[in-house]
């Protein structure tokens, strides 16, 4: 027992520490006008600044609690 909580806190650490690096990966710094290519004829067209971090976010979180699931399922299955 003392073993599988110890993988399980294992896992939780880990998943935190990858979902806490990949905020570093953001960029809140807004797009230059015209694209950043001045005003010559390679400007971006429209869009291109979506933001996607909250959303990574989330996934990254559901994931997490349904790996937790399943392991503590597992666990409990295993003990029975």
């Amino acid at each position: 027992m003392k073993n599988n909580f110890r993988i399980l806190v294992t896992s939780l650490i880990f998943g935190l520490m990858i979902g806490i690096s990949s905020l570093s990966f953001a960029s809140s710094a807004p797009n230059p006008p015209g694209g950043g290519h001045g005003n010559s004829g390679n400007s971006a067209g429209g869009g291109g600044a979506a933001p996607i971090g909250s959303g990574l976010m989330i996934m990254i979180g559901m994931g997490a609690a349904y790996g937790a699931k399943k392991v503590y399922s597992a666990f409990k299955k295993n003990e029975e």
